[in-house]
């Protein structure tokens, strides 16, 4: 990407016409690799044209539509909001357009309508001009020699130079050399198409070579002259090679030395994403910015994008060769694969990959590339081709077990052939496209159901796993709890067991002290009875209770009446003293 951004800095034209030479202002210099050139921002031309005056503005590509309106303002005296800017090639466009996304030349012609003010009657009919630039007109040109007639569409706003150099690639005859008919007595060559006074929306020309003397030289000067007129006129054409004159034939000389352009791809390159960028960088030199988006890849990324995406995805690859030695060159590149509807179809609809076949190392190397993508046919077809067959467009269509070239489009055809012929590739690439759509649909559902189901298998194992663990730990869980009651009942049983032993013996009925016979009434309505010596402590009467698995810390002890809590009393203190001789019923009641 740096070296196209260095290429097109070094490449531009010259600022002054004693700076541009023979043979260096086409040419993109080689850079060596430590060098770092700092790119400077694209300036534009705007000639801007309001009834009876003309106003020049130069703005950075990276600012809006909006700062020119604002421009104009102050120097037409027209508010913005009462201004509408005509002109552009695209049609209207909103004062936030980004000018560089317009793709635009580094000269361009507008004009600046006002509805809501009233134009005065000197200024009517330059209005009417001012509309018809943006007007298409169809020039039917009769080539007498070679009696041949070329249809070519040219905007109003192109200049009767402009067209005379276009027609220098179809007829090889130099502009200087053009001996014309039918162009209005008052037309000059700087004239624009709508100013000179031809017919609309059709009109007729005749063009032969003018005869000239033999042996007549020009003064060798006279290129650097020429190639000041091409700078003047456009960023289109940089020097006079560049429309199919033979500088020879020029300047009567009999040698080739002098201006020449560079190629659009340097012969035995080593990689082909250097030579794309090459060819993008001197395709935009040559015929400005609004080209097709050439893909930067190796042909078989190119047909990796275009054909084995998804099936709504995918595109038509649009192979585009060209040779600098064919006559139709310049003219399908400047009026057909530039041409704004061309443009806009093939972003949408293909993948565009081009190659130079100029050079007959980089024309091997395609047919290799193409033997091996897409047979030998393909090769041995373009191979057939002669150099002023060419430009060649092909159009290619990925299928299910090969790809198909479904036309090859020759430099000899018009903007509206060249659309009708892609259009109609694009009907058989949609009918095959619906196709695999309905395929592809059809097999998504079909896995789609199978992911659904497997994925409500796994769901339904997860489910069962889960619940099997829930299981487990709930069981893992009852055991815990069963062993810590386990040993809870046996810590209790080995407490009450020990209470048990270490109770004193039950006293006879008979005896010489004192016996208390007490009844003690359990919640399950059961009875515990035992005697007691009246000296006994209470301590062995909770102990006895406790015995019988009835611990004072959660139970009390009561009497029936009155009603006491004989386990708040002291257990130290003897049944005697507690009251509860010689005998008492009592029953137990668990703590809250």
């Amino acid at each position: 990407m740096l070296y196209m951004m260095l290429c097109l800095t070094l490449s531009a034209p010259p600022a002054a016409p004693a700076a541009s030479s023979s043979s260096s202002s086409a040419f993109c210099p080689a850079l060596p690799s430590r060098h770092i050139v700092e790119r400077q921002p694209r300036m534009l031309n705007f000639r801007v044209e309001y009834r009876q005056r003309t106003v020049e503005v130069v703005i950075e590509e990276g600012s809006v539509v909006g700062e020119i309106k604002q421009i104009l303002e102050t120097e037409l005296q027209v508010p913005v909001s009462k201004m509408q800017l005509k002109g552009w090639k695209s049609g209207d466009v909103s004062d936030s357009i980004v000018l560089q996304s317009l793709h635009l030349p580094k000269n361009n012609s507008l004009y600046v309508l006002t509805p809501d003010i009233t134009p005065t009657a000197s200024t009517s009919q330059n209005s009417v001009l001012q509309e018809s630039l943006n007007q298409n007109f169809l020039l039917v040109i009769s080539h007498r020699e070679a009696q041949r007639d070329y249809n070519l569409n040219f905007p109003g706003s192109r200049t009767i130079q402009e067209v005379k150099r276009n027609v220098s690639d179809l007829t090889n005859i130099p502009v200087r050399h053009q001996q014309w008919e039918g162009w209005p007595a008052s037309a000059s060559d700087s004239m624009t198409l709508a100013a000179s006074g031809i017919s609309y929306p059709c009109h007729h020309l005749g063009v032969c070579r003018r005869s000239s003397p033999a042996n007549t030289q020009e003064p060798t000067e006279e290129c650097a002259d020429v190639h000041m007129v091409s700078d003047s006129e456009g960023d289109d054409f940089e020097d006079a090679s560049e429309f199919g004159v033979d500088e020879s034939e020029m300047f009567g000389m009999g040698t080739s030395t002098g201006c020449r352009k560079a190629p659009l791809m340097p012969e035995n390159t080593e990689n082909e994403v250097d030579a794309l960028l090459h060819f993008t960088a001197e395709f935009t030199t040559r015929y400005g910015e609004c080209h097709p988006v050439f893909f930067i890849g190796t042909l078989e990324a190119a047909s990796q994008e275009a054909f084995y995406g998804k099936a709504r995805d995918r595109k038509l690859l649009a192979i585009y060769l060209h040779n600098d030695e064919s006559v139709l060159g310049n003219v399908f590149c400047s009026q057909m694969m530039c041409a704004d509807s061309i443009v806009s179809y093939l972003s949408q609809n293909f993948i565009t990959w081009a190659w130079d076949v100029t050079k007959e190392a980089n024309k091997a190397r395609l047919l290799t590339m193409c033997t091996r993508h897409f047979g030998s046919v393909v090769a041995q077809t373009i191979r057939t081709y002669k150099t002023d067959q060419f430009p060649l467009l092909l159009i290619v269509m990925g299928k299910r077990t090969s790809n198909e070239v479904l036309n090859v489009i020759q430099g000899n055809t018009t903007v509206d052939e060249l659309m009708m012929r892609l259009m109609g590739a694009m009907e058989i690439f949609t009918a095959q496209q619906q196709e695999d759509i309905k395929d592809e649909d059809e097999r998504e559902a079909r896995e789609m159901v199978k992911r659904e189901q497997d994925e409500a298998y796994q769901l339904s194992l997860e489910a069962d796993r889960k619940k099997r663990e829930a299981q487990e730990r709930e069981q893992a869980e009852q055991l815990r709890l069963q062993q810590i009651q386990k040993e809870a009942d046996d810590e209790k049983e080995a407490i009450r067991l020990s209470l048990e032993h270490a109770l004193p013996p039950e006293p006879a009925e008979e005896g010489g002290e004192p016996i208390s016979k007490l009844r003690i009434r359990t919640p399950s309505g059961e009875f515990l009875v035992r005697r007691f010596l009246g000296s006994t402590k209470l301590q062995v009467l909770f102990d006895f209770v406790a015995s019988k698995g009835y611990p004072w810390e959660d139970f009390k002890l009561l009497t029936t009446f009155p009603r006491r809590n004989i386990t708040q009393l002291d257990p130290a203190s003897s049944l005697l003293e507690a009251k509860l001789f010689p005998q008492e019923t009592l029953f137990l009641e668990a703590k809250e």
